[in-house]
């Protein structure tokens, strides 16, 4: 049967939770014939190609094994889509466990009239209890946006929905003209770089594809207990804060500025300030530390704008 769907998995030094990903995809209920995985493997030392070797055996779905040694995880996103060979392009990650129906529900969406890229549910897996402290007002920070049990237009760059590389799908056709991802952005390891998956929306955006949000297309997402931690939560949102800031540079908004910096970001941070007081005021500790960690973002966001001290990304 023809191959209808690719799903693409970059992964680095991570067998075990990868074992488990490739596990959640053989036993997805869109047939085994008509969709391939592709493991672009980016420089791992563990037992990776081992694991993908084993699950390989199983001849259904079929899995292939790239090798992708440049740093970097949109080097191996991009080489993986290099030889892809569906009509479909779905994204995961090697710790993400998807439902049985993750594939199908994609594909399906896919199929309706007008829609070019998909953007699935996210649903955490927790290695240890969440902090009393946390809210799903962070959960972005840990890539598991539950945007909800309601299908959602994507029409705009400044909606209430994002696709992630943990859990989306293109069509063919998309990439063909905007590109894979930003090599100068996305995930490498010893930093928090970020980005990738938000520069790609906005290029199929302004490229005038539309997307939707589905409910229906669940994947889980290993949260480690290291992530957990309020120091981490302060570097990512800083970093992100920086991203997005000189994402903006490439893709501007119509808003007046003051010293680089748009108005309503700062009229967004004084009422991000305002929230934090409020919040102090108010007694609720997952309240106070999600508004005073939004603050690090805007300090980000402020400094990048303001300084303008990086070259900004520029669409390929």
């Amino acid at each position: 049967m023809t191959c209808t769907a690719s799903v693409i998995v970059a992964t680095r030094n991570r067998s075990a939770l990868l074992a488990q990903t490739l596990e959640a995809l053989s036993r997805q209920t869109w047939p085994a014939s008509r969709f391939e995985v592709v493991v672009a493997d980016n420089g791992s030392t563990d037992g990776t190609r081992a694991v993908v070797d084993r699950a390989a055996a199983a001849g259904e779905p079929a899995i292939r094994y790239l090798a992708v040694p440049t740093p970097g995880k949109s080097h191996a996103v991009n080489a993986a889509l290099a030889i892809a060979r569906g009509e479909t392009l779905a994204f995961t990650d090697d710790d993400v466990r998807p439902d049985a129906r993750w594939l199908a529900r994609l594909i399906e969406a896919l199929g309706r009239p007008g829609i070019d890229f998909v953007a699935g549910r996210m649903l955490p897996i927790w290695e240890t209890p969440p902090p009393s402290w946390m809210s799903s007002a962070l959960y972005g920070v840990l890539a598991v946006p539950d945007n909800g049990e309601v299908p959602t237009p994507i029409n705009t760059p400044d909606g209430d929905v994002m696709p992630i590389g943990a859990n989306m799908a293109v069509r063919r056709a998309v990439v063909e003209r905007v590109g894979g991802l930003r090599v100068d952005l996305g995930k490498l390891e010893g930093t928090l770089r970020t980005g990738e998956d938000h520069e790609f929306f906005l290029r199929m955006i302004h490229a005038g594809f539309r997307g939707v949000y589905e409910p229906g297309a669940i994947a889980h997402h290993w949260v480690p207990a290291e992530r957990l931690e309020r120091r981490y939560f302060r570097r990512w949102l800083y970093q992100n804060g920086r991203d997005v800031a000189r994402l903006e540079v490439s893709y501007p908004v119509a808003a007046r500025r003051l010293l680089g910096i748009p108005r309503y970001r700062l009229r967004q941070g004084g009422d991000d300030v305002l929230a934090f007081v409020r919040s102090i005021a108010g007694g609720d500790r997952a309240r106070r530390v999600a508004a005073s960690l939004r603050l690090h973002w805007d300090a980000g966001y402020f400094r990048e704008s303001w300084l303008a001290t990086s070259t900004p990304f520029r669409a390929s």
